[in-house]
C-alpha cells in the first residue's frame, strides 16, 4: 500500500508528521508561533491525508438519520454537523464530520477508515435513492479559520465555538496548492491538535477504541441526540444517560513540564494513589498552557493529582473535568435503592 504524501510538504520548513498524521506536515519550524496564528484567526492547516465521502441521491439525510446518532432531517445547508456510527451494543464505530451543500452530502473521516465506512453504508443501502463514494482520490480538506475569506469550494462550518472552531473546506485535490497559496501562512497539524487538546474534543482513533461508548468522551448533545427515533444502539445510548453512567470519562490533563522534556507517550498509564486508573490519550504542548493532554479514566476517580507513567519516568499532573463526574442518584437507581431497603414484611 502506498502511503500518502501530500505536495504542500514541499513548502519551506515543512517537518513530516507522525502517525496518524503521515502524510501531511506537523509543522513548518515553529510549532509554538503556529498555535498563535491559528488561535488568533491566522493561517491554514493541511489535512490532505483526511478521508473524504460523498453521499448524493434524493434520500440521503432521511438515511443518515436512520443510521447515525445525529438529527440530519432537518439539516440545513452549509451547516456543519457530528454524528456517531455505533454497534449494536452502542460502542463507536465511526465519527463523521459532515456538511451537505443543497445536492451532496460531504463527510471527512479519519485517515484510512473511509473504506469500511462505505462498505458498512452500502451494506445499508436497500433500495433507497442515495450514492456512496469514496472520494478522497480527488478532494483534499484544508482547515482554515472563520475569518478567512469563503472560499468557491463546499466548506463545513465547525459547529462548535471553541479554541479549534473554524472550518473545513473540500478542495479538488488538482487545485490543492494553488488554493493555499493565497491563504496565507502554512501551519502544521501539530499546531491544530494542541488547541483541540486545549477544548477538550476527542479524536477518533485516539481517545476512543473498541468498547467506546459516546458518553464517556462528551459526544451527547454535540454528537449525539437523545430525543430521535431509532438507530443502530440506541438502547445502549438511552440507557446510559437515564439509568448509569459511564465506565470512563474524559479528562484534561495539566502535565508537570519541569522535569522532564519530552511529552509522556500516547497509552501511558496513569495512576492515582498508586493504582492504575486510565489511559492518556493525546498530549501536546499549548502555547499558553504548556505540556497537556487527555485521557479516559475510570469513570469515579476524583479530580486531583496523578500521575502519568510507571516509577522514574512518571510525570505529575492535575486533573481537570470534561466529562464530569455525577455522584447523584440517577433516574431508576434511586427507586431500585429504596425497593432494596423496603421491609418485605
Amino acid at each position: 500500500m502506498t502511503m500518502y504524501r501530500s505536495p504542500l510538504l514541499d513548502l519551506p520548513g515543512a517537518v513530516p508528521a507522525d502517525p496518524p498524521d503521515a502524510g501531511v506536515a506537523a509543522h513548518y519550524g515553529d510549532p509554538i508561533r503556529e498555535q498563535r496564528l491559528i488561535a488568533g484567526g491566522e493561517g491554514w492547516v493541511d489535512l490532505s491525508h483526511r478521508a473524504v465521502v460523498r453521499i448524493s441521491g434524493a434520500d440521503r439525510l432521511s438515511w443518515l438519520h436512520n443510521l447515525t446518532t445525529q438529527r440530519l432531517t432537518t439539516l440545513a445547508v452549509g451547516v456543519g454537523a457530528d454524528a456517531l456510527v455505533l454497534s449494536p451494543q452502542g460502542h463507536v464505530e465511526h465519527h463523521l464530520q459532515l456538511v451537505d451543500d443543497g445536492e451532496s452530502t460531504w463527510i471527512h473521516v479519519e485517515p484510512g477508515s473511509a473504506e469500511p465506512l462505505v462498505g458498512f453504508l452500502e451494506s445499508m443501502r436497500f433500495m433507497l435513492r442515495v450514492e456512496v463514494v469514496d472520494v478522497s482520490a480527488e478532494w483534499a480538506v484544508v482547515w482554515q479559520p472563520i475569518r478567512a475569506l469563503l472560499p468557491e469550494f463546499v466548506t463545513r462550518v465547525d459547529p462548535q465555538a471553541d479554541a479549534v472552531a473554524g472550518r473545513q473546506v473540500f478542495v479538488p485535490r488538482d487545485r490543492l496548492t494553488e488554493f493555499v497559496s493565497g491563504a496565507g501562512p502554512a501551519v502544521g497539524v501539530q499546531a491544530l491538535e494542541a488547541l483541540r487538546v486545549e477544548a477538550g474534543r476527542p479524536r477518533f482513533g485516539l481517545e476512543t477504541d473498541h468498547r467506546t461508548i459516546p458518553h464517556e468522551l462528551g459526544w451527547i448533545g454535540s454528537a449525539v441526540v437523545l430525543d430521535k427515533g431509532c438507530y443502530r444502539g440506541q438502547e445502549t445510548v438511552a440507557h446510559v444517560a437515564n439509568l448509569g453512567r459511564p465506565p470512563r470519562r474524559l479528562v484534561r490533563l495539566h502535565l508537570d513540564g519541569s522535569v522532564r522534556e519530552t511529552l509522556p507517550e500516547r497509552g501511558s498509564e496513569i495512576f492515582a494513589d498508586g493504582v492504575g486508573v486510565g489511559r492518556l490519550t493525546s498530549a501536546a504542548y499549548h502555547h499558553e498552557l504548556g505540556p497537556i493532554g487527555l485521557a479516559l479514566l475510570k469513570y469515579m476517580t476524583p479530580d486531583g493529582e496523578v500521575v502519568v507513567g510507571a516509577g522514574e519516568a512518571g510525570v505529575s499532573a492535575s486533573i481537570e473535568s470534561i466529562v464530569e463526574r455525577d455522584d447523584s442518584p440517577r433516574p431508576g437507581q434511586a427507586a431500585r435503592s429504596a425497593l432494596r431497603g423496603r421491609s418485605l414484611l
